[in-house]
């Protein structure tokens, strides 16, 4: 829809849409012409510097000596001559004056002329540079990402200058118009990928998109019938520089602290930054590590209570004794008791994160009290399964990008295990084999480089070889990749 050339019209038509809002401001003035012209300034409360447009835009444009009535003319020569903003923004239509104006821009209108002049001068206020709480690390840098898109770019920009990184914005939401902006290395980056990313995002049909979670099911395929996720999610700039420098592409919402970069592996869940920042044998440790804690969140409350019922000659004798004895004088069946204490940890977790912060040690006291001492005392709970089930929410810690598939097939592995035994087990360990495998991020195989094996990959799997060797074997793929061009 475009604008009317008469400024009184456009004024009244912008007061009916914001039915009177008291965040829409304007400001109306005289140009100093031969027949004086009327002009208006549009802004949104606290979304703009007030003292920046009284100085640099308001003053200068009637401190000005104009020769000529035409509105449009006026215009030209207020941006050309007058105003000294280094982002400036021509308004055609309708929807992008409402789109400009909401995002901090101020917004000159002349009598006369159907075009309007918006200037950058964003001056809300935003939560300051610092270190995210969920990724924290012992080397490296303590930055994180912001809710303003343009300082979140300015972090990556700062890490990665090269004329090859690229910056593209779109547009998501019906309703709220979120920015969102695509960082990707130009000489990296699949342009397959990037094509299917972008007609994905295209077909994205919500009126809001207020967090990064809100696109992931828009970016992922059968995303319903998978508990894995293929796109990554970070708030570390360091982080995101690394997936990029891979040829991966991140995608930045504004509003929000959280990147989602895409394509994400399977087996990107078990590294961290500080992987690469300490020496290669204890990098290996630690992911071994999180192999093992992985494997042993979701398996042993499941093994636990299949052995205990169905297979009780697995146990060596003195745990055996232990077991029947604390089983014998609890009231519930094994099965029902780990999923009891199952659910009431997952209670604890979640009112630990939800109550203010003052409280949260109060959850802590009571959660102790009447889940370990007292339940394990009044005979209600039998202190094996309390161990088992402690250590598997302890393991689940050590993932925490995996922790809420790790807590559904915990659920899945106890109930399995509790009325199939050891049978049940085995078949849904392949059921997610079969989905891990399955899986396809943006077409790239979600287990690779296991599935398929990839041997020259398996230098940042498990262990993680010196940097020098990682250095030499990246040159080598991208002399392949240029021969391959050549030929």
């Amino acid at each position: 829809m475009y604008m009317d050339k008469s400024l009184k019209k456009n004024i009244l038509d912008f007061k009916e849409m914001f039915s009177s809002s008291a965040d829409f401001t304007i400001r109306e003035f005289k140009i100093n012409t031969p027949k004086g012209k009327n002009a208006a300034v549009f802004t949104m409360e606290g979304m703009c510097n007030k003292e920046t447009l009284a100085i640099s835009v308001i003053n200068p444009i009637m401190g000005c000596r104009y020769r000529s009535d035409n509105g449009c003319e006026l215009l030209e020569v207020i941006k050309t001559s007058v105003i000294t903003a280094s982002e400036m923004v021509d308004v055609k239509d309708t929807e992008m004056f409402l789109t400009l104006l909401m995002s901090g821009f101020a917004i000159i209108a002349v009598d006369g002329c159907e075009n309007m002049l918006a200037i950058g001068l964003q001056g809300f206020s935003f939560r300051s540079v610092s270190e995210p709480s969920g990724e924290t690390i012992q080397r490296g840098s303590r930055e994180g990402f912001v809710e303003p898109l343009r300082i979140n770019m300015t972090l990556i920009r700062r890490r990665i200058k090269s004329p090859k990184l690229v910056f593209e914005t779109m547009t998501v939401g019906t309703l709220s118009k979120t920015q969102i902006c695509l960082c990707y290395l130009s000489d990296r980056t699949s342009k397959q990928i990037l094509k299917k990313l972008k007609e994905e995002l295209n077909k994205c049909d919500l009126e809001t998109v207020l967090a990064a979670g809100y696109l992931v099911p828009f970016l992922e395929e059968n995303e319903e019938k998978s508990l894995f996720t293929g796109v990554g999610i970070s708030e570390r700039p360091d982080t995101v520089c690394g997936k990029i420098t891979e040829g991966r592409i991140a995608i930045m919402i504004d509003g929000s602290p959280s990147v989602l970069y895409v394509p994400k592996l399977f087996i990107e869940n078990f590294q961290s930054f500080d992987d690469y920042s300490n020496r290669p044998y204890y990098a290996a440790f630690t992911r071994i590590l999180k192999y093992i804690s992985f494997l042993a969140a979701i398996y042993i409350p499941g093994l636990y209570v299949a052995f205990a019922t169905f297979h009780p000659e697995l146990f060596p004798p003195g745990i055996l004794s232990k077991i029947v004895s604390s089983v014998t004088q609890t009231p519930l069946p094994l099965m029902l008791e780990v999923l009891l204490i199952h659910f009431i940890y997952e209670i604890m977790r979640e009112a630990g994160l939800r109550i203010p912060k003052p409280l949260g040690h109060a959850v802590g006291i009571v959660g102790a009290l009447v889940i370990g001492e007292s339940a394990v005392s009044a005979g209600i709970i039998g202190s094996p399964t309390l161990m088992v089930v402690a250590i598997a929410a302890i393991a689940s810690y050590t993932i925490p990008d995996l922790y809420p598939c790790i807590t559904i097939l915990r659920l899945v592995y106890i109930i399995c295990g509790g009325i199939l035994g050891l049978w049940g087990i085995v078949l849904v360990s392949f059921v997610m084999l079969l989905n891990l495998c399955g899986k396809n991020s943006f077409g790239v195989p979600y287990a690779s480089p296991f599935a398929p094996f990839m041997p020259w990959a398996m230098r940042d799997t498990f262990i993680r070889a010196s940097w020098k060797k990682l250095a030499k074997k990246v040159l080598k793929i991208q002399d392949v990749k240029g021969a391959d061009e050549e030929q």
